[in-house]
């Protein structure tokens, strides 16, 4: 009789529970009911694709997107054709791109088990072969093409596993790569070759508000530095060379508050503005083949604008009219005809798109799905904007469900992005959209101090000794609630946050106590000590320059008092850690002493682990069982 009595259980437990993937470790997560996921399962299925750039000879796109378990790369021939799968892999490919000139390979990156460990591959069109081009062990980053399209240049810490050191190698000769100049700090990068193939741009990024370009000659390794040390510290990027040589073009904060886009010659280096009349960040660019015309992105507020420059005295294209978006990865066709990117917005998954420059015309080439859902009743956001503490102007989106729906005051979750020099931004909200949809819950992305895209000075407000007045930020949104009470309910707030915005999270709950039901921390950082001592070091010196540096006494005792592992036990509320177990960034130890830490004040805290992740859950199986057991999370505390 027992045992058809346990037989018997199990058969209804199969019924109402959802498989937990094997990869996962629980703790204090109850089971998720198999309701549950078949009420989200449509949220779970909306997907996006990737403009990653053209095919040199055809007018054909490679795309990034997920049909199975993880993003591969797929190539689409034609507006709105099928996308050919290229790559089969377990886990994520990061980024590729064709040969120049020829196009008969794609050179792509891709790690193992969220690790960051970067290698970088060669994938034959003709036959499907893939060839390792790094050690398998290293990080590998970048891999910037010739113009000719027989070398490749990037960055790798294979000499010590710290510094990235720049190489070159021959994707059909890998074995016989050349290191070209050894480099101190994790911050380097190869950015572009000179036309005649003789050198190397690179940039050196020492922190969201400081970056430089040096020049490196190819053969000698002899490396010059193209931006002037010392002096305030000024940051640029997207450097990429004139088709003459003789100059390049770039984006630099020196002339203001924002990132303009200029040229520099070679001979005078000196930053000559092309867009000094646009009071906000250009955040990306790219040459047209004949150099006569700039396409460039610039962040309004948040959103995304595209918009031409010339660089003689051609008239400059046309700005396209493009709904309000978030675009990113533009490049210019090898024929000039079209620029690619990418587009997402708030009622609009992540697709590929063409704008053809002398028309303006845009084309759509993909078609990514919602899980069948109608994306044109997704809710847009209201941009809010406020004063802080201290009489900062902040600002974020909020996202409030349908008062027919759910008339009255209604739960808010705030959630805090990462970086911290990240930027909350109204893009697709994909699975995000059942907590309006289905709960109710109004949504609210606050762009603290510290946030990029605002100008540089609001960007450093929350540097060393001044971090938490970015934590004080979240006080001022949640004053905001207070004012809102006909549609936000103050007493039914909860928090949530990834990387710096887990670290948030935690802080969050330990300042304003009294204030918020709940919180889920992901992959964040409890304690800015063991943080700094555990994390990869690659990144080690790039973090001291944003947080601080411990070895100093003063700022290890300041860093010290302000760890939530310090303060854990003035955490009562609810607290969900989500942490991946091979996370170079934030340690899996991070998670595991806060969870420690909260659960000796009897605290209760639901703990996720996956032992096949790193920075956040990549896998869709992960990811939706995370989602899942976050829903129920909120569900019962907030």
């Amino acid at each position: 009789m027992k045992r058809v009595v346990t037989g018997l259980f199990l058969m209804v437990w199969a019924a109402v529970a959802e498989p937990v993937p094997e990869t996962l470790v629980r703790e204090g997560i109850p089971p998720v009911p198999a309701a549950l996921r078949e009420k989200a399962d449509r949220y779970l299925e909306s997907r996006g694709a990737s403009f990653l750039g053209w095919h040199p000879k055809r007018r054909e796109m490679l795309v990034a997107t997920r049909f199975a378990d993880t993003p591969q790369l797929h190539a689409v021939r034609m507006p709105g054709g099928a996308r050919r799968q290229l790559t089969f892999f377990d886990e994520p490919v990061r980024g590729g791109g064709y040969r120049p000139v020829t196009g008969e390979c794609v050179i792509f990156s891709r790690d193992t088990g969220g690790g960051e460990q970067f290698q970088l591959y060669r994938l034959d069109l003709a036959d499907g072969r893939t060839t390792l081009l790094t050690d398998g062990t290293s990080r590998n980053l970048g891999g910037v093409w010739s113009k000719d399209g027989r070398r490749l240049a990037y960055a790798s810490t294979v000499r010590n596993g710290r510094d990235m050191d720049i190489w070159v190698l021959d994707p059909d000769r890998p074995a016989e790569r050349q290191l070209v100049c050894e480099n101190e700090g994790g911050g380097w990068s190869a950015l572009d070759w000179s036309p005649d193939g003789n050198r190397l741009l690179l940039g050196e990024y020492v922190s969201a508000n400081e970056s430089h370009l040096w020049l490196a000659e190819v053969a000698s390794g002899r490396r010059e530095r193209l931006t002037p040390a010392g002096g305030p510290p000024v940051s640029r990027g997207g450097g990429r060379f004139a088709p003459s040589g003789a100059e390049i073009f770039l984006t630099s904060d020196e002339a203001g508050e924002f990132k303009q886009l200029g040229r520099m010659t070679l001979a005078e280096r000196r930053f000559r503005p092309l867009t000094a009349d646009i009071p906000w960040d250009v955040e990306g660019f790219d040459v047209s083949p004949d150099g006569r015309f700039l396409a460039y992105v610039i962040n309004e507020d948040g959103a995304s604008r595209l918009r031409f420059v010339a660089t003689g005295g051609d008239p400059a294209p046309a700005a396209p009219a493009l709904p309000p978006a978030v675009i990113s990865g533009v490049e210019w066709s090898a024929d000039g005809a079209a620029v690619g990117f990418s587009m997402t917005g708030a009622r609009s998954p992540a697709d590929a798109w063409s704008c053809d420059p002398v028309t303006g015309e845009v084309t759509r080439w993909t078609e990514s799905e919602a899980g069948g859902m109608d994306t044109a009743l997704f809710v847009e956001p209201e941009t809010v904007r406020l004063r802080s503490f201290d009489g900062v102007a902040v600002s974020g989106f909020l996202y409030t469900p349908d008062q027919s729906k759910f008339p009255g005051p209604r739960p808010v979750l705030i959630s805090i992005h990462g970086g911290p020099e990240g930027q909350s931004r109204p893009v697709f909200q994909g699975r995000n959209n059942y907590y309006l949809n289905e709960m109710g819950v109004a949504l609210l992305f606050p762009n603290v101090r510290g946030s990029t895209g605002y100008g540089k000075s609001f960007l450093a407000l929350d540097n060393g000794y001044r971090r938490e007045d970015s934590v004080k930020d979240i006080g001022a949104f949640l004053d905001f609630i207070a004012t809102r009470k006909d549609t936000l309910d103050p007493a039914r707030v909860g928090v949530i946050g990834g990387s710096y915005g887990g670290y948030m999270t935690l802080a969050s709950l330990i300042h304003y106590q009294d204030r918020l039901r709940c919180g889920c921390d992901i992959v964040g950082i409890s304690n800015w000590l063991t943080f700094l001592a555990n994390t990869s070091d690659y990144r080690r010196d790039l973090r001291r320059v944003e947080y601080g540096d411990e070895r100093d006494p003063k700022m290890a005792e300041f860093l010290r008092s302000i760890s939530p592992t310090v303060h854990a036990s003035r955490i009562r509320q609810p607290l969900f850690i989500v942490q991946g177990k091979n996370d170079p960034r934030v340690p899996l130890s991070e998670a595991e002493q806060m969870v420690k830490a909260v659960r000796a004040n009897g605290t209760p805290v639901w703990y996720l682990m996956a032992t096949d992740e790193g920075h956040g859950f990549a896998k869709k199986k992960n990811a939706d069982y995370q989602f899942l057991s976050t829903l129920m999370f909120f569900e019962k505390h907030l």
